[in-house]
């Protein structure tokens, strides 16, 4: 796992937890690296179909948008 904890643990608290354990925060932090992971695919695939080796912003949400 590459996310740091502490971030995750602030996301979950803006979302309204008042108190998270340290498996939710894991365990969210995997699925947002999955989620990262899918639209980096994607992004990737379209700067190489549009002849780009730079992924570039409009990539990134093109790529979320088809997700």
């Amino acid at each position: 796992m590459e996310i740091p904890l502490a971030p995750v643990e602030r996301l979950l608290r803006k979302a309204g937890a008042l108190r998270v354990s340290e498996d939710a925060k894991v365990e969210l932090a995997k699925a947002i690296e999955d989620y990262a992971i899918k639209v980096g695919r994607i992004a990737a695939n379209l700067a190489k179909n549009a002849g780009r080796k730079t992924v570039k912003v409009e990539d990134i949400k093109e790529a979320a948008k088809q997700l």
